[in-house]
C-alpha cells in the first residue's frame, strides 16, 4: 500500500504538470488539475493509512 500511495502521488503530479503544460482552454485545464489533486489525495490517504501502527484486537 505504500509503495501504490507514492505511486499516486506521483502520478497526481505528472498529471497536474502535463494539464499546466499542454491544455489551452479553461475548462478543459480546471478539470484535468481538480482530477491531479484527486489522484494526490488519494495517494496521500494511502501513504497515511500505511503509516498507522497496527492495532490489535483485545476481544
Amino acid at each position: 500500500m505504500k509503495l501504490a500511495g507514492f505511486l499516486l502521488l506521483l502520478a497526481g503530479w505528472l498529471l497536474v504538470l502535463a494539464t499546466l503544460a499542454l491544455l489551452g482552454s479553461a475548462p478543459a485545464r480546471t478539470g484535468f488539475l481538480l482530477a491531479g489533486i484527486g489522484v494526490e489525495v488519494v495517494g496521500m490517504v494511502l501513504v497515511a493509512r500505511a503509516h498507522l501502527p497496527v492495532q490489535e484486537d483485545r476481544g
